[in-house]
């Protein structure tokens, strides 16, 4: 919806992942650095030419630990 509303597929991900957190508060939360709290994925696929590529899920890090890993 973001994107139909006129925003690159770049601002799109910022919108839902530091942008969000920022929103909220969360200044240790959406981006990746030392004491930050981070949930990261990876996908098959890029997000930048298709937003759909964030469906195609193949490695799931959660709080550390990989929790999904279709690469081994």
């Amino acid at each position: 919806l973001l994107e139909r509303a006129g925003l690159s597929r770049a601002q799109v991900l910022v919108a839902a992942t530091s942008g969000a957190a920022f929103s909220c508060g969360r200044e240790d939360l959406g981006k990746i650095e030392v004491n930050a709290l981070a949930d990261l994925i990876v996908v098959d696929g890029d997000p930048l030419a298709d937003l759909a590529a964030l469906e195609m899920l193949t490695v799931i890090i959660h709080d550390g630990q990989v929790v999904r890993n279709d690469l081994e």
